[in-house]
């Protein structure tokens, strides 16, 4: 073997298990393709001691400090494929290079999939938002919309009242429930149901909603749910998964193994929902569970 842990995704998920594997002085390679979810916002919010803090700020901290330890390495690449091989695990990476560890972490993170509307991925992260936890005090008071994307985009439009008085609710053509949309218009949430065309304004900033009625619907900020897609490599090894709103995530155990007996899952390709302290967390359980897992062996 290369190494005794393959850790796949070098960001909150990934390094949080990395630094546990290299504090145990166990070899650790990190395969790091650069994409984090996160890249797209300015600052991250919630995660305790860095409210506010850049992403790749913290993500390049964390580098840092594991690198601090003889036994880590980064590598810098997309894993292509992964399969069971001799005992172990061995990763393709983009390039043709192959490598071997006695156990592997999946903390690959998901990929956001966007709606057919012009002008939501030019504001992804600034102006329209998947997050309110995230992103919702940045516009305490303002005018806020919520896109339906899905049945459920109806709850997350009741949530983001908690923020903002002034919150319209575009249903974008999907069916509200009358029960729903009575508790939405008890709220003080206006709803509109044409589907969504376009957004207004000068991207990345947003001034308006508008729908395929004519309407304009005056938003400082737009929520939406995104779908989400995960890397192949878990369902190349065979592990189960699980659906949920947001699309198929990975099942994992208390200690984030898998259905695959030494591959753990971490972070947003093995949750439900998704948040940077969940997926820091995830990474110290799957790192230290998979560290055990040699021990114990």
């Amino acid at each position: 073997m290369d190494t005794d842990f393959i850790v796949v995704g070098g960001s909150f998920a990934g390094m949080a298990a990395a630094i546990q594997l290299a504090r145990a002085n166990r070899p650790v390679r990190v395969i790091d393709a650069g994409q984090p979810r996160n890249r797209f916002a300015a600052a991250a919010h919630g995660f305790l001691g860095h409210d506010g803090r850049a992403p790749r700020a913290i993500i390049d901290d964390a580098r840092r400090q594991l690198l601090a330890y003889p036994s880590a390495s980064v590598i810098d690449a997309t894993a292509d494929s992964a399969a069971p091989v001799d005992g172990g695990f061995e990763v393709v990476l983009a390039g043709g290079e192959r490598m071997r560890g006695k156990r592997l972490i999946l903390a690959s993170g998901v990929v956001d999939q966007f709606p057919s509307i012009p002008g939501v991925r030019e504001r992804w992260g600034t102006s329209v938002l998947h997050c309110p936890y995230c992103h919702g005090y940045e516009f305490l008071g303002r005018q806020l919309a919520v896109i339906g994307v899905m049945p459920m985009s109806s709850h997350m439009a009741q949530l983001i009242a908690e923020w903002s008085p002034f919150v319209t609710y575009c249903a974008n053509g999907i069916a509200l429930d009358p029960e729903q949309g009575q508790v939405l218009r008890a709220r003080g949430i206006r709803i509109e149901h044409s589907p969504v065309v376009a957004l207004g304004g000068v991207a990345p900033a947003l001034d308006g909603i508008i729908l395929a009625d004519g309407t304009l619907v005056p938003a400082d900020a737009a929520f939406l749910a995104t779908q989400v897609s995960t890397s192949p490599l878990a369902r190349q090894l065979g592990c189960a998964f699980d659906e949920g709103p947001l699309g198929a995530y990975v099942r994992t155990d208390e200690f984030q193994e898998t259905s695959v007996r030494g591959v753990f899952a971490a972070g947003d390709v093995a949750r439900m929902w998704h948040n940077a302290t969940w997926a820091a967390a995830d990474g110290v359980s799957a790192g230290t569970a998979a560290h055990r897992s040699l021990v114990f062996a």
